[in-house]
């Protein structure tokens, strides 16, 4: 469940990191459907209502969640972030789900306070709830390849490298679960 980085604003569907996780769990034998449930714009809040529907059609074993981006960039408050996280999160191991947090960063510009314990919330929690994180994703994604053509001119979506990258970092967390 996520927003438009997994629904893949910018680039066709099978270029989206949940495209590419699919093709990959393929050829490595993996018998797992990969369902895309992200949203371009959708919040945390967008998420507690999604999700329990989403648990109920698809039973997943694995849910992935992808939400706060949109919400940082908004100001939410960082409780109303945190309680629909905490929500998404409890109802999902309440379903018996393994869960990835995808943890997001926001650019500098909303103050060393609220971007810090934004940045920070992913980590926490993760950590309280014993459950697996993928932290600060598109850092990591600029970070571990040094390639100025991944992110979209709108600074702020991968292109299709980009989100070959992305893939590939999210793998490496995922595969534990499997």
């Amino acid at each position: 469940i996520g927003d438009s980085l997994s629904a893949g604003l910018g680039v066709t569907y099978n270029q989206a990191w949940p495209s590419l996780l699919q093709n990959r769990l393929k050829k490595e034998g993996y018998l797992i459907q990969v369902l895309n449930a992200g949203i371009s714009g959708d919040t945390t809040s967008g998420g507690v209502q999604r999700l329990p529907v989403l648990l109920d059609k698809y039973t997943p074993e694995i849910v992935v969640i992808e939400l706060g981006g949109n919400d940082g960039l908004r100001g939410t408050s960082i409780n109303s972030i945190e309680s629909n996280l905490r929500s998404m999160i409890e109802t999902a191991l309440g379903r018996d789900a393994k869960i990835l947090l995808i943890g997001m960063q926001l650019p500098p510009n909303y103050g060393n306070a609220y971007t810090s314990s934004f940045q920070n919330l992913f980590p926490e929690l993760a950590s309280e709830y014993g459950i697996s994180l993928v932290e600060r994703l598109i850092q990591r994604m600029m970070n571990e390849t040094w390639q100025q053509n991944l992110i979209q001119a709108d600074g702020i979506h991968p292109t299709a490298e980009g989100y070959i990258q992305i893939e590939k970092i999210i793998w490496d967390s995922l595969q534990p679960l499997l």
